[in-house]
């Protein structure tokens, strides 16, 4: 050809026309003694190409057995000798891209490392070639052959690629077995071949490779059984997909070890035997997919995914995870969309908790056929709807949480037949109507909490009867009438807000009696008449709010209201008594006031008038009312209004 093999950098003028052409290029690298040699690449049938290629590169890598490293030349014909096995490439990003004139950096699909300059990964996803996968593969961290027409087996050579971290070659047509030599490769993490038509049995070894992350291999033909210490060796393990296999034998107990394992997809198996308890183990699992197996026995009785990012809707299938589920808890999970209706197949769950997502529509009426259900938490959602009747069914029912929702409708008149119940959250909705008074049946309620919705009407007199009571928020609502005189028989109570409604009247008397309350507002209403003095008793007492009510009369300053901020009796109507409270002082003091006979002007039905005498010299009289009689209060309602209505020049 004219030509030595001494000649370097030779790219001569094609010496062949026709069908057949060759290129001459002199590569400089070592062979077993030869510094430079020639070699002729041609272009020709592609059996012929096949040949030569693969030939080459099998020379290649024998001589350089004996030196001490290899470099991008080598990942240069590991390559083309996988281009060699494709028998189909529609879409030509092979021939048009993959050749020796161009950096094999910037082939199609190509990724080098930044350092060292060798190939580091090759993605050939989706391209619809049709071939083989390639003997040698040369230094390759990434293999990503998924979605094309692949046929074969997988190579036992694949296990001589020791640098190998990622294996896709899923959704192809590959057949035969996993070669068990695929356990070898120690760096592995994601090792993914799903729908292809695999056959055989998983070779156990490859649950020994420590730093994997992702084994997927759903959707062949695998057969056998798991082994029982199934990933003892995977602390990194996030998924492990199996579904749509021939696997059989019991469900492994070790993975309820996997605190990082986040998907488990098992279903379209033969699994038989008891599914058990101790995947409440997978703290951080996000989805569990065990359909369509042989599970019998005990199974799955605790899932808990809270504060998982899932991001999606509460699929049907949930329903049919196991009829002994007795806890379901996903909080903080970013959930959407309704409740399946066939949640009410978990006809043994004992805690329901899917608070803080961002569950929509209705409350859906299977939830009735939870009869053992004793939690029921869906707060922090944007359910609608009315709570309905259906809920009454939870007979077993000890708390319900459906707070900072948009429910809106009646309080059902049934819920006080749940007589177990011991705490109600309904606050933040759009309730209305009034409280039933059934709830009084609820002899062990220990909170109830309608705040922040539209109820009305008056308070039931049967709250008196919730004799364990700690914790009544009836705020922000438009509650009318007088408070009952029977909240002072609750002597638990700890905490009662009253704050903005349209309460009236006065401060009961009966209050005396509730010594365990530390928290009272009443702020917000039209309450008149005076602040009791036996306020001044209640020792527990830590927040007294009264502030925009109608109050009068002085104010009491001793005991726990001693150190209460004015704030709290602002914007009421004649309040007098200690500056510490922002009010002006009270017209007489007590050393000189005497309601004694002698100054006794005259007296009436609700009470008497008395002579005074302010600090300034100036005579006064005012009106000492009987607060013992509830007309009083009405009484002095109209003497009020009568006196603005005067025009006199006394009165000013």
């Amino acid at each position: 050809m004219g030509y030595t093999r001494h000649e370097q950098h030779v790219y001569p003028e094609a010496i062949f026309k026709g069908r057949y052409r060759c290129y001459l290029k002199s590569l400089n690298n070592n062979f077993i003694g030869h510094n430079k040699f020639l070699v002729i690449y041609a272009i020709m049938e592609k059996a012929f190409t096949s040949f030569l290629l693969t030939s080459l590169l099998l020379h290649y890598v024998m001589a350089s057995s004996g030196m001490t490293k290899t470099n991008i030349t080598t990942d240069q014909l590991a390559l083309f000798t996988l281009k060699s096995q494709i028998v189909s490439d529609p879409f030509h990003f092979l021939d048009e891209s993959w050749s020796f004139t161009t950096s094999v950096c910037h082939w199609v699909g190509v990724t080098c490392g930044s350092h060292h300059q060798r190939v580091n990964s090759l993605n050939l996803n989706f391209n619809s070639i049709e071939g083989q996968i390639p003997k040698v593969i040369g230094n390759l961290r990434e293999l990503k052959l998924r979605g094309n027409n692949l046929i074969g087996s997988i190579p036992l050579s694949l296990s001589n690629a020791s640098r190998l971290e990622t294996l896709d070659i899923s959704y192809n047509s590959l057949q035969r077995n996993i070669p068990e030599e695929i356990g070898n490769l120690h760096n592995m993490k994601v090792l993914s071949i799903q729908d292809n038509q695999l056959t055989g049995s998983i070779p156990f070894i490859i649950f020994n490779i420590s730093r994997i992350e992702v084994i997927a291999f759903s959707g062949n033909s695998f057969s056998g059984y798991l082994p029982y210490g199934l990933c003892n060796g995977l602390p990194t393990l996030k998924g492990l997909y199996l579904w749509k296999n021939k696997l059989c034998d019991h469900m492994p107990t070790s993975l309820s070890n996997y605190s990082q394992l986040q998907i488990l997809a098992l279903p379209d198996n033969e699994f038989g035997g008891p599914m058990h308890s101790e995947f409440g183990g997978l703290i951080n699992l996000k989805i569990l997919e065990l359909g369509m197996n042989r599970l019998t026995g005990p199974k799955l009785t605790t899932l808990a995914l809270y504060l998982n990012p899932l991001n999606r809707i509460l699929p049907s299938s949930a329903g049919n995870l196991s009829t002994s589920l007795r806890t379901f808890v996903a909080y903080s999970c970013k959930i959407k969309g309704r409740i399946p209706n066939e949640f009410g197949n978990l006809s043994s769950l004992l805690d329901l908790n899917l608070l803080a997502n961002s569950l929509a529509g209705s409350i859906p009426t299977t939830i009735g056929n939870l009869r053992n259900l004793q939690r029921f938490n869906l707060s922090n959602n944007k359910l609608k709807g009315f709570i309905g009747d259906h809920i009454c069914k939870l007979q077993h029912l000890g708390d319900i949480y459906l707070g900072r929702n948009q429910l809106s409708g009646s309080l059902p008149n049934c819920l006080g037949n749940i007589t177990i119940l011991r705490e109600i959250h309904l606050g933040s909705n759009k309730l209305s109507s009034n409280i039933p008074p059934s709830l009084g049946n609820i002899l062990d309620l220990v909170v109830f909490d309608l705040s922040s919705n539209n109820m009305a009407g008056s308070l039931p007199l049967e709250i008196g009867n919730l004799k364990a009571v700690t914790l009544i928020d009836l705020s922000m609502n438009k509650f009318s009438n007088r408070i009952p005189r029977e909240i002072g028989g609750l002597q638990n109570l700890a905490h009662l807000s009253l704050r903005r409604n349209k309460l009236q009247g006065a401060i009961p008397d009966s209050m005396r009696n509730t010594v365990s309350l530390e928290f009272l507002d009443l702020s917000h209403n039209n309450i008149s008449g005076i602040i009791p003095k036996f306020l001044e008793k209640l020792q527990n007492l830590k927040y007294f709010n009264v502030s925009f009510n109608k109050l009068y009369g002085e104010t009491p300053s001793g005991g726990p209201l001693k150190n209460l901020s004015s704030q709290f009796f602002i914007y009421n109507e004649a309040l007098c008594g200690s500056s510490s409270f922002g009010v002006p002082p009270c017209p007489t003091s007590s050393k000189h006031r005497s309601n004694s006979d002698s100054n006794r002007i005259g007296s009436g039905s609700f009470g008497s008038v008395y002579k005074g005498v302010l600090r300034s010299g100036t005579a006064i009289a005012f009106k000492v009312f009987n607060l013992q009689l509830d007309a009083a209060f009405k009484s002095f309602d109209t003497e009020c209004e009568v006196l603005c209505s005067l025009r006199h020049r006394i009165i000013s």
